[in-house]
């Protein structure tokens, strides 16, 4: 049996509206060791994941109201990194494949063989971060933050960090998503390898498609000389595709592709190169709106939102304000030694009054 988060026994969130196998299924987890809790729906689930933290839900498939399926997504939007694992009794390949498809962890078939059932929760917990490790907080060093909605969305991010799944975050400009990408990549098994960030709305196309994908020497005017692209550069590691929302459609297609074949081929050249890279992608634009309007493509906004953090604005963090004001005027003490060294009351005050549009 695998620790839960916090080293202690793992506490399972069983999910049933038979409350005969519910009991069962409880008692069998409870034998090998686990703290269970019961919900006889998707709905009564919600509930106890407000309340309490489990480290793996294992979820009946078919249950009026709201499904396992259901359950899962809402589960994904309000933890994401939650392993999820899903019984039924009517199982098919086609339910299986979509399910594991959509980023749930294992489908198991009714009547659950027992050492199957074990297998699997103990390969979810494996996979699921289990203590900051010898590393402590130093992943998330760089954020400034005692805002309890931060500390949510951290606890998400780490979650996430430990799987490969795409990541896009959300939120105004100045929120913090490059360093919450940084975060991810410094708490993933990536960690050692690079961390490549690109604003994606801060070139014009054809430089920019050189820049993530490379090219080939003379593959237009002023290529002089071979270039690797992003995507090369951050292979083994983590790609942040900052601004992603203002990414020309052209290139949404040829990155499309680039993510569906796990290759790149530069600018020019007639050979593919194979590439292994974690995508994190960010924008302060509704791509929802977006695409309903045409300006991105449908199919690379699913491919690019498995896992979705939205970044409060400052103006929702107030008590973040005094700390990051602090920090900066140390930032800048220790590179200029300018007169200020810090702020009167009546100033922390306005600061964290303003608006901060």
């Amino acid at each position: 049996m695998q620790p839960g988060r916090s080293g202690i026994t793992a506490h399972i969130l069983l999910v049933d509206d038979d409350t005969s196998l519910l009991k069962l299924l409880g008692m069998r987890l409870e034998s090998r060791g686990f703290r269970v809790t019961t919900a006889e729906s998707g709905r009564e689930a919600l509930t106890h994941i407000e309340e309490t933290s489990p480290d793996l839900v294992l979820s009946d498939l078919r249950m009026d109201e709201m499904d396992g399926l259901a359950l899962f997504h809402e589960l994904q939007r309000r933890m994401p990194g939650m392993p999820v694992i899903i019984l039924t009794a009517h199982g098919s390949i086609p339910d299986a494949v979509s399910a594991t498809r959509q980023g749930v962890f294992s489908f198991l078939t009714k009547p659950v063989d027992r050492d199957e059932l074990f297998e699997a929760i103990d390969e979810a917990l494996k996979q699921t971060p289990t203590t900051r490790g010898e590393g402590g907080e130093a992943w998330r060093s760089q954020i400034i933050t005692r805002s309890p909605q931060m500390e949510r969305i951290l606890e998400q991010a780490y979650m996430v960090a430990a799987s490969d799944v795409s990541v896009l975050l959300t939120g105004p400009s100045g929120s913090g998503k490059e360093l919450l990408a940084n975060a991810m990549h410094q708490a993933s098994p990536r960690a050692d390898k690079p961390f490549v960030a690109i604003n994606c709305g801060a070139l014009p196309e054809q430089l920019l498609e050189s820049e993530l994908f490379g090219h080939a020497r003379g593959a237009f005017t002023g290529a002089v000389s071979q270039h690797e692209g992003l995507f090369l550069a951050a292979d083994g590691g983590t790609l942040f595709l900052d601004e992603i929302g203002d990414m020309p459609l052209p290139l949404q297609v040829k990155l499309l592709r680039v993510l569906q074949e796990r290759q790149v081929r530069p600018l020019g050249s007639t050979k593919s190169f194979p590439i292994d890279v974690r995508i994190i992608s960010a924008t302060h634009r509704d791509l929802d709106r977006a695409m309903h309007e045409g300006d991105f493509r449908e199919d690379l906004y699913y491919r690019l939102n498995v896992v979705n953090l939205k970044l409060p604005p400052l103006r929702d963090r107030a008590e973040d304000i005094p700390l990051l004001a602090k920090h900066m005027v140390a930032q800048v003490s220790a590179r200029h030694k300018p007169f200020v060294k810090g702020f009167s009351p009546e100033a922390l005050n306005l600061l964290a009054s303003s608006g901060w549009p």
